[in-house]
Formats: C-alpha cells, structure tokens, sequence
C-alpha cells in the first residue's frame, strides 16, 4: 500500500524545469496526496512555474516577500508542514528545497515519526541533506531527456558523460556497509546494503554515479562479488547477495 505524501515545494529555490520528472520520481516512493508550492506569485521570477501547476495538481500558495533579499517561503512552508502534521493524514513529506533553511523542519517531522524525502539541487548544503531519510538531487532525474542521457557501454557509464566518480573513498563506503550486513560467510542482501547505504548517506544513488540502479554499479566494482539465489516467494524474481572479494 502506497504511503501518503505531503510535497511541499519552495518555489524561490527549485527551477520548474525539473517538474515533470521530480513528481514521476516522487511517485515511487508514495501517493502526493497533498501538492504545494510557495512563493510570491506576483514576482515576475515564477512566471515559468504557472504554467506547469495545473498540469500537475500543484497548489499556488501566496506568500509576499517583506524584506528586500529574504526568501519569503520559509515561513509558510514550515507552518503549513506543521499543520499538515499535526492532521495526521500523511504518512510523510517530500520537501523540495535547496535551502539548508529547512533543516530542523526535516529534524522534526522525522521526531514524530513521518519519513522525509528531500529534493533539491547538487548545491544544497550538507545540513539539509543529512536530515532527511533520502536526498535526491534534482540534477539526475534530467537524465531522461536525450541531450542528456548517459551512454553506456558494457553496463558502465561513459566517462564523458557529468557525474561523479567511484573513488576509493565510496567504494570502501559501499564495502564497509556490505561488511555491517553480511552473513558468516560474507553474503550480503542486496536490498539490506542498499537500505543501509542510504540510512548512512540520505544522499547516495546509484545515479549520482551514472547507473539507474545499485546491482550493475556493484557489478561494474572488481572488489565485489554478485550472487543471483532463487526466490522461494516469487519464482520470477531472484535474490541478489553480494560480498567483498578476499
């Protein structure tokens, strides 16, 4: 069963560009029961974001901007949040902001038991990210368009293409975590490492690193090994372990 979310969206910080493929992304992980955006409809600078509301179900939320050089959507995003907290309809909340701003609301819906997705761009401070559940960055749910569509070779990533590099320092990041999980003889549940790269990093995806999934970027590593079981469950589907190679 789909859990319930709340989007709440800053609309001074994040680029409408990103529309489309941040609610496709936002679907996976439940049902946007409550979509809003806030900003101040009458600034020219979101302009661009009107036009994709009503494709969207996204609510406009006014809210004038005081003082000269301050973003005017913190405060009402953060009572709205509150509010919708206090209701108990949702079951979490997916703030879309690049503004460390938004920390301790991440820290206290989480206090009160609610998951917490944020989104926002590759220039959100470590803060935010931290105080998540998850952390997506926006810039790799672009990679859909065709300009921008990493090619792959062999089920690695081109070297051309822009996104960051699996150094030692993440490889013994991601060794590390399947040591944490891992039976007596090393094996490792694929779902368990992935859970637990992201309960230590909010911000770790396999799509930071240019693959659309975890397997085939531990496949790609030399110093691990794969191992496909069979599922008693569901026979369609096989279970995937994987250990450090000694």
């Amino acid at each position: 069963m789909d859990h319930n979310l709340a989007v709440l969206i800053d609309g001074d910080n994040i680029p409408s560009a990103y529309v489309k493929e941040m609610m496709e992304e936002i679907a996976k992980h439940g049902n946007p029961t409550i979509k809003r955006i806030y900003g101040d409809w009458t600034n020219p600078h979101l302009s661009k974001w009107k036009s994709v509301l009503l494709e969207n179900a996204i609510s406009p939320i006014q809210q004038y901007g005081y003082t000269q050089g301050k973003n005017a959507t913190d405060s009402a995003m953060i009572i709205d949040a509150m509010d919708i907290l206090y209701s108990n309809k949702v079951d979490g909340f997916c703030l879309v902001s690049s503004d460390s701003d938004f920390t301790r609301l991440a820290t206290r819906l989480r206090e009160a038991g609610k998951r917490v997705i944020g989104i926002g761009e590759k220039k959100t401070p470590d803060p935010f990210i931290v105080a998540c559940d998850r952390f997506i960055y926006l810039e790799i749910l672009k990679t859909k368009d065709k300009e921008e569509q990493p090619e792959v070779v062999k089920g690695k990533p081109n070297k051309k293409q822009s996104v960051d590099r699996l150094t030692p320092r993440v490889i013994n990041f991601i060794a590390n975590t399947i040591s944490d999980v891992a039976d007596d003889d090393g094996w490792a549940f694929m779902g368990d490492v992935g859970s637990l790269l992201q309960k230590k990093q909010p911000n770790f995806d396999s799509r930071n690193y240019g693959y659309q999934k975890l397997t085939p970027m531990i496949a790609s590593i030399d110093q691990f090994e794969i191992e496909s079981r069979e599922n008693n469950n569901n026979s369609k589907f096989k279970l995937i372990f994987v250990r450090n190679k000694e």
